[in-house]
């Protein structure tokens, strides 16, 4: 136990002093919500990377291959391949057509691109926002707290109540840039732990051989190969149910529009996509090995890293898997924190209360908005309603959903979309994210979120403007 501590509190202080040494003053609200765009391609693609990957690659993803099997990896297939079309497609575009619009929010980029003078496009997409983030937030929190009544036999509100308090700390000092340095600090520490562990034991077991035996044993998937029509259909189910939610991820877009040139994102693209896919292959390793370790289940599969490093590995490891835990969730914490702050002082404290405040001032309401925020998620998190899994997976659709048909139809299309549509798909693709596990997989469609909303986004957003076809604006050009 003392081993474990000293290692936590070790890469704690470690964190601390990237942090200091990375903090530049804030002097207005584009310095603390995108970094006056001014970060490298190192920065922007581990950035953009481990502030998506959550305490889901640790706990949530080993799960669901551990209870399973290997066929389940087509949802990690699905995430790797919408993700390089996110960095192909959107990165590039969406980094020119902000700093055009002189956005530093996706809200008010689309605000901007339809010429929405209401207000009613920028509060609605700031809603839906700021409520699946919430969700997303907290989903977080209940990693962390878990982890420490794992490993450590500490109250679960110790857990979170840590967790919460190391991010708020360092997002609310140092905003974009701050976090974009501990997320390329802890993206390499993340990388070197989740490989460490695989590579580790399949040398003590003896190779891949024995761990699939048990697979099979178990009589779990062994293929990624889809065997009849029902499987090819959970195959594309499980890679577009994921994968799609890419294009609407406010909390990485934002990090593509912090880059300093559009010329660099070629280069990001490729460390950032590398990074996952070494990250992804290593956690479905992780849950195979579990398979294997513990043949008789677990009674929370969430723990099976946990599990495995308590049975398996000395100490000091213990302590370095919950500093990649800690690691992988305060990035996108940080990052989702400081997205609805954004939110929050942009698209409701300037539009609704002070159109004329100064970026001193929003800059306060900001850093107000910080804590505001993780105290709400902080309340979700203490009653554990969800696990893991099914949080992330319900805030991912419905971010998805909410801005991914909008966002590519925005950057693409050349005409024929107007602030109509553009408000009809909002609302639809978030609606039916939030209701549809609850009524229609049950009664009508037995297919998670993501592939009907995203659908009815775009749907609603070409089928509204069509219907109002009064204002349409050209796509970007770059």
């Amino acid at each position: 136990m003392l081993l474990e501590l000293v290692t936590f509190f070790g890469y704690f202080a470690a964190l601390l002093l990237v942090a200091f040494l990375s903090t530049k003053k804030q002097k207005t609200d584009t310095d603390f919500i995108l970094g006056n765009r001014s970060l490298n391609f190192w920065l922007t693609a581990l950035s953009a990377h481990a502030s998506d990957m959550s305490s889901w690659l640790f706990l949530a993803y080993p799960a669901l291959i551990f209870t399973t099997g290997l066929f389940s990896a087509w949802a990690a297939i699905g995430l790797v391949a919408f993700m390089f079309l996110n960095w192909h497609l959107i990165a590039p575009r969406i980094r020119i057509a902000t700093e055009q619009s002189n956005s530093l929010t996706l809200n008010s980029y689309f605000e901007a691109r339809f010429a929405d003078t209401s207000g009613l496009i920028r509060l609605s997409s700031a809603t839906m926002s700021i409520f699946f983030f919430t969700v997303y937030i907290s989903s977080g929190l209940i990693g962390l707290g878990i982890l420490v009544e794992t490993l450590f036999n500490l109250n679960y509100l110790v857990g979170i109540s840590i967790g919460l308090a190391i991010v708020v700390a360092y997002v609310f000092v140092g905003g974009y840039r701050t976090v974009a340095y501990v997320d390329l600090f802890q993206g390499f520490f993340l990388l070197g732990v989740i490989v460490f562990i695989p590579l580790l034991l399949l040398h003590q077991i003896g190779g891949i051989g024995p761990v699939m035996d048990a697979v099979r044993t178990k009589q779990l998937t062994t293929t990624l190969l889809p065997d009849s029509a029902l499987s090819f259909g959970q195959m594309c189910t499980a890679a577009f149910g994921w994968g799609l939610g890419y294009f609407g991820q406010p909390h990485i877009i934002t990090k593509f529009m912090g880059i300093r040139q559009v010329s660099d994102m070629k280069k990001a693209k490729y460390v950032g996509i590398s990074w996952m896919t070494i990250a992804l292959l290593a956690a479905t390793i992780v849950g195979l090995i579990g398979i294997y370790i513990f043949p008789a289940g677990l009674d929370d599969p969430q723990q099976v890293i946990l599990h495995i490093v308590k049975n398996s590995l000395a100490p000091i490891f213990a302590g370095l898997v919950l500093c990649a835990i800690l690691a992988a969730t305060t990035n996108v914490m940080a990052a989702q924190i400081l997205v609805v702050a954004s939110n929050l002082s942009e698209d409701y404290y300037k539009k609704l209360f002070h159109k004329h405040a100064t970026p001193q001032e929003l800059l306060f309401v900001s850093r107000i908005s910080v804590i505001l925020i993780a105290l709400v998620a902080f309340i979700i998190a203490f009653f554990k309603i969800s696990t893991i899994y099914s949080l992330v997976l319900y805030a991912w659709s419905g971010l998805g959903a909410s801005f991914g048909p909008l966002v590519l139809l925005s950057l693409f299309m050349k005409g024929g979309i107007n602030r109509n549509g553009a408000f009809a798909g909002i609302l639809v693709g978030g609606l039916t994210a939030m209701i549809w596990d609850y009524f229609a997989v049950q009664y009508l469609w037995p297919v998670r979120s993501m592939i009907p909303a995203f659908a009815f986004s775009a749907i609603a957003i070409l089928g509204v403007s069509f219907a109002t076809r009064k204002q349409t604006l050209p796509s970007v050009e770059i």
